[in-house]
């Protein structure tokens, strides 16, 4: 049987110690039951005995007739108690007779001789018996009712740190709006446990991070829409200046602060999360060599299986460009582009891909090795693969060399496979 996901292992070595205790403390207590009632019963046995052996004691000396149940040296006398008896001292043992309990008292007689009676210990022995039995019938519902109880209350303490670990799990992919809400935490009036003061850091966190967020998505994308407006007539003027060096530095630079911030804006509409698709029937391979064309490079296009998809057009463009530019940028030739049906493939033959940018994918504004570039693009493609619905993955060949891959959703009614080579 499967068990429930908030089962884990909490759960189950809470249970284990409860019913380790609740097995230690019911054999504790039934064990001091045991020895309590025995001591008692074995005393009163113990005080009949020695009483009935007083009384036939007197009756000796007297030369009376014993009673039943007393004689002297009889045969079933235990052995050690017939040699106290005839060392001189009086004393009293349990031992059984022809298949009785029998508690048995003898003291000394004259000529070396043990005067025993025997009294019958049955009642006593069964008494004993069913109180252990008793015990442990008893114990069993007992350690039971408390194993239920106890897990269950543990199962309800990790339901609220499961909950306050899947939130943090969503937080932690980008779900800022996640809050754990716990009933405990948020009524001021009942007692605060260590779930609670956990669950209401992780909103007060969540919340605070959320903020600083927003905050900064909306400097991101004030700064950008200020800077566009003395771009453009900057721009403007660049293109008047007369012929030459500088007009052409100038131009370099005014452009590169254009593309600048023409990918801020972008940053902060994908920061908002309201991006909306526009899908259209796309042949892939075509679509490729487009982009490859476009970005004016000599990147090689293989197209090993052709396959139609529903996408965006202007977002998977986009996406590609960034792609091969940042393989130029950054890598060394050849690069290549591999469409194999819905998976696309960018490779250069450069020194590779950060580690940190394989472990936890691109960071905005952080470049390796004094590279050029500010770091949006990545951010930028991977934003829109979001968008897209498809999933975007960095790596480093075994050979050498960084290699992006591009997975795009496909409808299996959809999509329709082409000859390879196909435009």
């Amino acid at each position: 049987m499967r068990l429930p996901r908030w089962a884990g292992a909490l759960a189950v070595k809470t249970a284990l110690f409860i019913t380790v205790m609740c097995c230690a403390l019911a054999a504790m207590l039934g064990a001091l039951v045991h020895v309590s009632v025995t001591h008692q019963t074995a005393g009163e046995a113990r005080d009949l005995a020695l009483s009935r052996l007083a009384d036939a004691t007197a009756a000796y000396e007297a030369g009376d007739p014993l009673r039943p149940g007393a004689g002297l040296d009889p045969a079933e006398l235990p052995e050690p108690l017939r040699e106290l008896a005839v060392s001189g001292r009086r004393g009293t043992m349990v031992a059984d007779d022809r298949g009785r309990p029998t508690m048995w008292a003898a003291g000394p007689a004259d000529g070396g001789r043990a005067l025993a009676v025997a009294v019958d210990y049955s009642q006593q022995a069964r008494t004993i018996d069913g109180l252990d039995r008793a015990i442990v019938w008893s114990s069993a519902p007992a350690i039971g009712a408390t194993v239920l109880v106890g897990a269950f209350a543990v199962t309800r303490v990790t339901r609220r740190l499961h909950a306050t670990a899947r939130v943090a799990r969503r937080i932690s992919a980008g779900d800022l709006d996640a809050r754990v809400h716990d009933r405990r935490a948020e009524d001021v009036r009942r007692p605060q446990d260590e779930v609670a003061v956990v669950a209401a850091a992780l909103d007060s966190m969540a919340a605070s991070l959320q903020g600083k967020l927003l905050a900064e998505q909306r400097f991101t994308a004030d700064v950008a829409h200020e800077l566009r407006t003395p771009l453009t007539g900057l721009h403007a003027a660049a293109e008047l200046l007369p012929p030459g060096r500088p007009t052409e530095l100038v131009r370099d630079r005014v452009a590169a602060l254009r593309t600048l911030t023409e990918d801020l804006l972008e940053i902060s509409r994908l920061d908002t999360g309201r991006e909306r698709l526009e899908l259209d029937g796309e042949e892939l391979g075509a679509l490729a060599r487009r982009v490859v064309r476009a970005s004016g490079t000599d990147t090689e296009v293989r197209v090993v299986r052709d396959v139609r998809v529903e996408t965006d057009r202007r977002r998977l463009e986009r996406v590609l460009g960034n792609l091969v530019a940042n393989a130029h940028r950054h890598g060394r030739a050849p690069v290549v582009l591999t469409v194999d049906g819905p998976v696309v493939t960018v490779r250069d033959h450069g020194d590779g891909y950060p580690e940190y940018l394989v472990a936890h994918g691109p960071q905005r504004f952080r470049t390796e090795g004094g590279a050029r570039g500010h770091g949006l693009g990545l951010t930028i493609a991977l934003g829109q693969a979001e968008v897209l619905g498809a999933r975007l993955g960095f790596g480093n060949a075994a050979d050498g060399g960084a290699v992006a891959t591009l997975t795009l959703p496909q409808a299996p009614s959809a999509a329709g496979v082409l000859p390879d080579g196909a435009v």
